[in-house]
């Protein structure tokens, strides 16, 4: 039979279904298999049977599909999954919360981003924070926007820092837009180039450029600013999507880079490097952070994003 609604909690589910219940069928979920779930908590496979099979009693409801290639969770196994991450998430978040707030130097932060942001205002904020508090321990997970959107949900990221494109619309995700970010164009301090005070950017479609992948959301940007331009789109020399790679190659001084304009304002300038007096219509950008709704903020993470809304405040203000 169902649970049905009108049960009363406190009888019926409240005093049967354990926290250590939950993290057993987190496991057993995460393992695809009760027996490798049993060896991951140290307890015997009778046990981790007996837990889940209690569970399903409790609720009325099959938890798991069996089958010789092991277990999977059906949808009321996900559902209960769900909040289950969610429930874990909290008492952890609240632990850590009282750690820093007992002793602001023992918190952990994850947090989110793509190469280039993390290389920019993520690195800028982490030596900010450090400066405050120089025992913190950060864990800053690489990605795109997709991966970051799944890293909030199963709570292995705090927050993001993300490209918006147009309005977010994932009804669980709250953006908040921090500043614009426009690619540039760099080149070696031995490249020619250098020296002019202006340039067209006609004047540089025969140059050897590199910039990431053909077809991906950024050489579509590069393509449309020389449309925009009046100008047929060149090929890159090297598709490169390493951000590290790019500006190696310009620095060589043979190579010109398209690069987001914040690896070279934050947090420490490429010596290298010169960014050139020529403009990339179409290219720019809003930079912003993403969390999750309904998910109570560490005080680490409040003070992360305020550093991050202070860093662009001043990014205004240079350009007005």
């Amino acid at each position: 039979m169902l649970y049905r609604p009108d049960m009363h909690w406190d009888h019926r589910i409240g005093r049967r279904l354990a926290l250590r219940d939950l993290n057993i069928l987190l496991a057993v979920a995460d393992a695809g298999s009760m027996a490798k779930a049993a060896t991951r908590l140290a307890i015997s496979q009778p046990a981790v049977s007996r837990a889940i099979a209690d569970m399903e009693h409790t609720l009325g409801v099959t938890l798991l599909d069996r089958s010789r290639q092991g277990v999977e969770p059906t949808i009321y196994g996900r559902a209960l999954l769900r909040r289950g991450f969610a429930v874990f998430d909290e008492l952890k978040q609240g632990v850590q919360d009282i750690a820093f707030l007992s002793d602001p130097g023992a918190g952990e932060l994850r947090v989110g981003a793509s190469a280039s942001l993390s290389e920019g205002i993520v690195t800028t904020v982490v030596n900010r924070v450090l400066q405050q508090y120089s025992r913190v321990v950060f864990h800053v997970i690489v990605g795109g926007k997709v991966q970051l959107l799944e890293g909030l949900r199963t709570r292995s990221v705090e927050l993001g820092f993300v490209r918006m494109s147009g309005q977010v619309s994932e009804d669980d995700i709250m953006p908040e837009v921090l500043y614009e970010e426009p690619l540039v164009v760099v080149a070696g301090v031995d490249n020619p180039w250098v020296r002019r005070r202006k340039i067209r950017l006609a004047e540089l479609v025969n140059e050897h450029w590199t910039w990431p992948s053909s077809g991906t959301a950024y050489d579509t940007l590069v393509v449309e600013a020389f449309r925009a331009s009046g100008l047929k789109p060149p090929n890159a020399t090297v598709y490169a999507d390493p951000i590290n790679m790019r500006i190696k190659l310009a620095a060589t001084g043979r190579f010109l880079a398209v690069v987001p304009s914040g690896i070279l304002r934050f947090p420490a300038k490429h010596p290298s490097l010169k960014v050139l007096p020529v403009e990339l219509p179409t290219t720019h950008r809003q930079i912003g952070i993403i969390t999750l709704k309904n998910r109570t903020l560490s005080p680490l993470a409040q003070l992360f994003i305020e550093h991050a809304r202070e860093i662009a405040k001043a990014l205004a203000k240079a350009k007005s």
